[in-house]
């Protein structure tokens, strides 16, 4: 189980994350990331904002109850692992795409990784 401090719960958040964050696509994930914004919040809402926070996003397109919830498991179990690899304010979501329920446990979790290096890659310079 993933820790309720690393969790996303406001669906502000997930949304602005999923707008204005950097993208990787994976054959059966899409993952965002962004730092977070801690102006505006309370006192208590910034300091818990120092730890990375972490949304899933399961359609129902990716299959039956019993089949999300595995999806959604599965992914946890991976982003426990990575916790370590996120900057702190850092704001994660992963959307599991409709093939992500037929993949196993260690290609979700080359696809987690692959996806983090494309988000954390620095965008190199344009040449003219």
């Amino acid at each position: 189980m993933l820790p309720a401090q690393y969790r996303m719960r406001r669906s502000a958040d997930f949304g602005a994350t999923v707008r204005q964050g950097r993208r990787a696509v994976q054959p059966d994930l899409v993952l965002y990331s962004r730092r977070s914004d801690v102006s505006g919040r309370s006192a208590s809402d910034a300091a818990a904002m120092a730890s990375p926070r972490v949304g899933l996003i399961i359609a129902k397109s990716v299959g039956s109850a019993v089949d999300r919830h595995r999806v959604a498991r599965r992914l946890r179990h991976v982003l426990r692992d990575v916790l370590e690899e996120l900057d702190p304010g850092e704001q994660l979501v992963i959307r599991a795409l409709p093939g992500s329920s037929g993949v196993s446990f260690a290609e979700l979790t080359t696809q987690v990784r692959a996806g983090l290096r494309g988000v954390h890659r620095v965008p190199s310079a344009v040449c003219r």
